[in-house]
């Protein structure tokens, strides 16, 4: 019983040790910004198609995609920019007929990486047989650079409001003891997406999309000490 008291006394006092000696800390999260006109796009689209026969309405699917597929060749664009999202066949019950059809669908996203091309290549992608523009994102080639240059950009941030907070209390920070990332985004507006086929016609000639600047936004926390 004594030996147990004697732990249990020892690790209160360690405890109270460490609570009595822990340095003081200035925790923040600081957030960078940069900005950029992206020179790519990402173009999701797909084909569907419905029918009785599942044989019949596969095929002619797929007869589709190969159209497509060509297409993009025929562009020079490379075959590692295009790929199949997902291919699915369904059965569905039709209440007012009484009768099944299939129904299948393929999805392709293409990769762009000169954004000029998109006018050119989205029109002939309708020409090929596509009815369905799922979604249209913009991207960068300098990603990777300018991922590492907000991270920069939020260090300071972070550095600037740990030395705000601290000016306030009449005191300084001194070294940064402890950084995590909160994680890097790019956040786009829901700018384009299309259902039917008609919507992209109905702009054909002209320019139907507007880039504008691609965000790319990155936060990490920081703890600096407080002296």
């Amino acid at each position: 019983m004594k030996y147990l008291t004697a732990i249990l006394l020892f690790t209160v006092m360690s405890l109270t040790a460490q609570t009595n000696t822990m340095e003081p800390l200035v925790n923040v999260t600081g957030e960078g910004i940069v900005k950029v006109i992206p020179d790519g796009v990402s173009i999701k689209v797909r084909v569907e198609t419905q029918g009785k026969e599942a044989q019949q309405v596969k095929a002619e699917n797929d007869q589709s995609i190969d159209k497509v597929i060509k297409f993009l060749r025929s562009q020079g664009i490379d075959s590692k920019y295009v790929q199949t999202e997902y291919i699915n066949l369904n059965k569905n019950y039709d209440y007012n007929s009484k009768t099944y059809n299939y129904n299948a669908n393929q999805t392709l996203t293409i990769q762009l990486k000169d954004i000029k091309m998109y006018e050119g290549v989205m029109t002939g992608l309708l020409n090929s047989g596509i009815n369905r523009i799922d979604n249209v994102q913009f991207t960068s080639s300098k990603m990777d650079a300018l991922k590492a240059d907000a991270r920069i950009e939020a260090i300071k941030d972070a550095k600037d409001k740990a030395t705000a907070y601290a000016e306030a209390l009449g005191q300084t920070i001194g070294k940064a003891v402890q950084i995590s990332e909160q994680g890097t985004s790019s956040p786009q507006p829901p700018m384009y997406k299309a259902r039917m086929m008609s919507m992209e016609m109905d702009n054909a000639g002209g320019e139907t999309i507007a880039p504008g600047e691609l965000m790319i936004i990155t936060k990490i926390a920081v703890s600096f000490k407080l002296n």
